[in-house]
């Protein structure tokens, strides 16, 4: 057996592209073709496949390296029967595209008659869309799971993966051949999770002007995927309303300083959540998840209440747990705590896991109504806005009352209009006479 060296072959018009994933150890053993590593570039994504059979015995790269056409990043003792190697370089642009939709062969796939909704390439519209910058690497795969769709007639393109970095495996094809064949992904032509929608047009704006381009933060990147997932698949209804808080603030007002002396800091917040409870009780499809297949509705007999929190990394959305069972005080700790651990950064799984129902306020900021995007699987989520004092008319004559503007954005196969607008009208009259939550 011989070591052989493995370099980076040509990269197409790049000078230097960056390593974003080493696919294998030290000690793998590897096929001909199989992946080794994944190149970025600006444009262009593509994989470095082994031209050996073997075992790997050293590898001279790590995550993040930027490597150019031959520069030296593996030993492979390559095995007694391995092959030439295999001097082409990746495919790059429309190559893996063209290779995902070749015709089976006859003789490996019995053709039906008539193609239906049921078949292997109606799986073209099922997983996702293809994203025409990642050139050499629309569907992120080894060469043998390329294969493997190939044979099934299955455009790779389309289906999601599951592994790293969104990697398909023979697992995800298999996965999406078995959604198609029981109907719970769409054939082409009809729209399913936000398949065929067109891309945003790519602009290099420094022709315009100065630019700066600064990366995103890691929690915007995470809860960036949630919300557009979310939008995507939740068709939102937002109802928009308000509710007269001047007794419920004199309330707060007049309870400050015996919270303050408890060290608690009693903030209107507290007491929406109370109110939004007592709500949920009145409408129990609100505080509720759809089931995957959205023919049922899961009904929650706990009350944990999500707090949408600003945090110098991001937004994050801890979770109070058993609002139900706790009083004014003990909230406004829970409240204090996480929204403590919140902007450290000291948040853990089971403090952001188990909400029911969603709270996002900017009152604090400012604005007058906006329409949050409901934290799926969550099938509502309220927005508060600044309350202001205005003239209400009281019958015979204009008084200054404290009105707060707030929404509810729903997910509207959970909620009917009618259901939604009940819903927002008794979380304004709870908070507009507290006296209502111990009855």
């Amino acid at each position: 057996m011989a070591t052989e060296q493995i370099n980076i072959p040509d990269i197409g018009d790049f000078d230097t592209v960056e390593v974003i994933e080493v696919l294998v150890s030290v000690g793998d053993m590897v096929a001909i073709d199989d992946s080794l590593l994944t190149l970025e570039s600006d444009k262009a994504t593509m994989e470095i496949p082994s031209p050996f059979a073997g075992k790997v015995t050293k590898i001279s790269v790590t995550v993040g390296d930027d490597v150019k056409e031959g520069d030296y990043v593996f030993d492979i003792e390559a095995s007694a029967e391995a092959a030439a190697p295999v001097v082409e370089a990746p495919a790059q642009a429309a190559a893996p595209v063209a290779a995902a939709s070749e015709p089976a062969p006859v003789a490996e796939v019995a053709k039906p008659a008539t193609v239906s909704n049921s078949s292997p390439a109606a799986i073209a519209a099922a997983s996702k869309p293809i994203n025409s910058q990642t050139m050499g690497a629309a569907s992120h795969a080894s060469p043998s799971v390329r294969a493997f769709a190939r044979k099934l007639g299955v455009e790779i393109d389309k289906v999601s993966g599951s592994g790293p970095k969104g990697r398909i495996q023979q697992t995800d094809i298999e996965a999406a051949i078995k959604a198609v064949m029981s109907g719970q992904s769409s054939a082409p032509g009809q729209a399913s999770g936000g398949t065929g929608i067109p891309p945003v047009p790519v602009i290099d704006f420094s022709k315009f002007g100065d630019t700066t381009t600064e990366e995103l933060g890691r929690i915007k990147k995470i809860s960036g995927k949630f919300l557009h997932a979310s939008w995507l698949n939740v068709p939102h209804v937002t109802q928009f309303d308000e509710s007269d808080i001047t007794e419920m603030d004199q309330f707060r007002k007049d309870q400050k300083a015996a919270a303050e002396k408890q060290g608690i800091k009693l903030t209107p917040l507290v007491f929406v959540m109370k109110a939004v409870v007592k709500a949920l009780q009145d409408f129990p499809n609100v505080n509720a998840s759809l089931s995957p297949d959205g023919q049922s509705i899961i009904k929650k007999h706990y009350y944990n209440i999500g707090i949408a929190v600003d945090t110098p990394n991001g937004l994050m959305v801890p979770v109070v747990k058993d609002v139900d069972k706790k009083g004014i005080y003990e909230l406004s700790r829970d409240l204090m705590e996480i929204s403590a651990k919140a902007r450290d950064g000291k948040l853990g799984p089971a403090d952001m896991s188990g909400g029911t129902f969603t709270i996002s306020s900017l009152g604090g900021i400012g604005g007058t109504q906006f329409t949050p995007i409901v934290n799926a699987p969550e099938v509502a989520i309220m927005g508060l806005s600044k309350a202001k004092m205005q003239p209400v008319w009281n019958g015979s004559e204009f008084i200054p009352r404290l009105v707060m503007p707030f929404s509810v954005s729903y997910d509207h196969r959970a909620l009917d209009g009618a259901e939604g607008v009940r819903f927002t009208t008794t979380v304004g009259n709870y908070l507009s006479d507290l006296r209502q939550l111990i009855l």
